[in-house]
């Protein structure tokens, strides 16, 4: 019987295929499977989530670490009492949210005053050293120079002229005025909108 021979092997050769295709399709299931929990791990998915970024840069740091005492924070020549806002706009505080500034921790308000006590120490070198111009002001590179031995430069916000200056330490603002007949320094948050171009710590000139 010639034709019985291959009838009755056929169905071996195809239950071996069909065995094979199942292995491969079970070894291929599990491999993708493994794919797919290894992308979707939670560990897989924070990490990528939380890229880490460099931190602020940092200037005018005071050697030790100041000790943080509870301070309220400097008064504003711009902020009014309760009485002087009884004829104000209701959405004049709106309208001046843009001068607001960042409020200070105990910690970051220390740390501000060590960095304005050296940054008025420098200050004071270029009023000693004298050559005032115009209104009892110094040049302005005289006073970049100054805030540079602090480490203090663009990258930090910098903004100075006509004896106006101001900083970010990378922690708060000092900002003060430096003439010959007066230094002054006060440390304060960053403004919610600062004046364009001139760093974090310069008021913004414009308005809403």
């Amino acid at each position: 019987m010639p034709f019985g021979r291959p009838a009755t092997a056929a169905p071996a050769v195809t239950a071996a295929v069909v065995a094979a295709l199942l292995a491969l399709t079970v070894t291929a299931c599990g491999s993708q499977k493994g794919g797919v929990g290894a992308q979707s791990s939670p560990g897989a998915r924070s990490g990528s989530a939380s890229p880490s970024y460099p931190p602020p840069p940092r200037c005018a740091q005071a050697a030790k670490t100041p000790v943080a005492v509870p301070s309220s924070p400097s008064p504003r020549a711009d902020t009014a009492t309760p009485e002087e806002n009884i004829d104000q706009p209701p959405n004049y505080a709106d309208n001046h949210a843009y001068r607001m500034r960042a409020s200070l921790s105990a910690e970051q308000q220390a740390s501000g005053q060590a960095s304005a006590e050296l940054i008025l120490a420098e200050l004071a070198k270029v009023r000693k050293e004298g050559g005032s111009g115009e209104y009892g002001s110094f040049g302005d590179e005289r006073v970049e120079a100054a805030l540079a031995r602090l480490g203090c430069g663009e990258e930090h916000g910098v903004s100075v002229g006509n004896g106006y200056y101001a900083v970010y330490t990378g922690v708060v603002c000092v900002s003060g005025r430096v003439t010959k007949d007066e230094l002054t320094g006060e440390v304060h948050g960053v403004y919610a909108e600062p004046q364009p171009g001139e760093g974090p710590c310069v008021e913004n000139r414009g308005g809403h």
